[in-house]
């Protein structure tokens, strides 16, 4: 979380996750977390009126227990601003349950395995999603961004400014899909293009 509370970001779509992580260490980026798994699990209303405004209340479990809130986005100079609002509670299993009990409900959880690196004045996270492998890039402004993307050799015509969640429901859309999570089980079978993501490998020509 940024100082002032704003999360600025893009993401690109990888096609070989292992080279991007090879080329970080040979530019000096200094790995801040090695590869951990995170649970994240969206609350809404019964009406989803946080979805209907844009607006997210997530609670994660990685290295610690994590509480979310953010705010709609804006396009800002080729990048994705955010209001982010976000501390550690002490006990997950605790504040799901209060969540629960003040009317929220768990609207999807959704998984992935991270690992975070330091580049100069950015932070570049490695994702590997249920449905394809992303780099990260978040900044304190648009042209700090920028300016990583080219050190990595990522083109930034194809970058994405959806969020994972996003690109998951275009994804129950364009394959028919009905289940709720964006679990690794539920992709075992399936086989996701970047086509089907809207998306092309940002680290191939």
């Amino acid at each position: 979380m940024n100082l002032n509370q704003t999360e600025l970001e893009v993401k690109f779509y990888l096609a070989d996750l292992p080279a991007m992580e090879t080329r970080l260490q040979a530019l000096g980026a200094r790995l801040a977390q090695a590869r951990l798994h995170e649970v994240n699990l969206r609350f809404d209303t019964p009406a989803r009126d946080l979805t209907q405004s844009y607006r997210v209340l997530r609670l994660r479990q990685d290295t610690a227990a994590r509480m979310t809130y953010k705010g709609p986005g804006e396009i800002k100079d080729g990048a994705r601003l955010r209001q982010e609002i976000e501390f550690s509670v002490s006990d997950f299993d605790s504040a799901r349950d209060l969540l629960l009990a003040l009317g929220y409900q768990v609207s999807l959880m959704y998984e992935k395995y991270r690992t975070t690196y330091t580049l100069d004045e950015v932070e570049v996270t490695l994702d590997q999603m249920p449905y394809g492998d992303f780099a990260e890039i978040e900044g304190p402004d648009p042209a700090s961004i920028h300016r990583a993307s080219e050190r990595l050799g990522l083109d930034w015509e194809r970058r994405g400014l959806e969020s994972y969640t996003a690109l998951f429901e275009r994804l129950r859309t364009s394959l028919g899909l009905t289940f709720r999570d964006l679990a690794f089980d539920n992709f075992r079978d399936l086989k996701v293009t970047p086509t089907d993501l809207g998306l092309q490998p940002a680290d191939r020509p």
